[in-house]
């Protein structure tokens, strides 16, 4: 197994985290610092900044409805990061990320291949967010901003968007670049005054209150577990 499957699959944090720390030093196998493509086998010690990783079946999966000002992050070094916040008795990390002045949804696991497998899929997996805007909305800006919106050198893809009332507009992208609801209105001309993700697949925010956290229900994981292996199913098809 591959250094960064093996860090992902102990629940340590996701595979894109795990390639930064092997990056940075940080992983030993056996005492020797570990390389990005080095291979782990079952009698071997991995260590991740002195701490030993181990393999484990026991996951958890829960769904915070995060404030505004947190941010989405395991560094202890940052001030209000989203595992602190959080407190649970076991080491998670989040599924993505959520922006600091940004609110909702955001799922939190420790199992490392289905948090790739939500992030990573080809299949545009689509996440719903509730906007409100400094400005009153008209039919262009909803027309604009379902057809795409230049950003620097990158064309968003068609999205799904509707009114709700003048200053607030529903939005579900089946993409995530970098603050991309907020660049997308300010090509219009419009500042994001409040962002709220309520949901990301099948998983929805509901009456979870702000700050709080709760675990996903059987139903919701099993429904979340069947599309995936639906899609990796087709992707092995094809």
């Amino acid at each position: 197994m591959r250094i960064n499957v093996f860090i992902s699959a102990s629940g340590y944090c996701s595979r894109r985290a795990a390639e930064r720390l092997v990056a940075s030093g940080e992983v030993k196998i056996n005492g020797l610092i570990a390389e990005k493509n080095s291979l782990v086998e079952e009698k071997d010690i991995v260590q991740v900044n002195d701490e030993v990783i181990e393999l484990t079946n026991d996951k958890d999966y829960i769904i915070l409805n995060k404030p505004v000002g947190i941010t989405c992050t395991g560094l202890s070094t940052v001030e209000g990061n989203i595992i602190d916040f959080v407190n649970y008795p076991k080491r998670l990390f989040p599924i993505g990320r959520l922006d600091k002045d940004s609110e909702g949804l955001i799922i939190l696991t420790n199992d490392g291949p289905i948090a790739h497998k939500i992030l990573h899929s080809e299949h545009g997996h689509e996440k719903e967010y509730i906007v409100t805007v400094d400005q009153p909305i008209d039919d262009d800006f909803i027309n604009g901003m379902s057809n795409g919106v230049l950003i620097g050198n990158v064309l968003t893809k068609k999205c799904k968007v509707s009114m709700i009332d003048e200053f607030t507009f529903r939005i579900i992208l089946t993409q995530g670049l970098n603050r991309q609801i907020r660049k997308m209105a300010k090509n219009f001309g419009y500042n994001v005054v409040k962002l709220q993700r309520i949901r990301i697949m099948n998983i929805h925010l509901e009456n979870l209150e702000i700050g709080k956290w709760r675990h996903l229900t059987d139903l919701e994981l099993n429904l979340l577990k069947e599309q995936l292996k639906e899609e990796e199913e087709n992707e092995n098809f094809n």
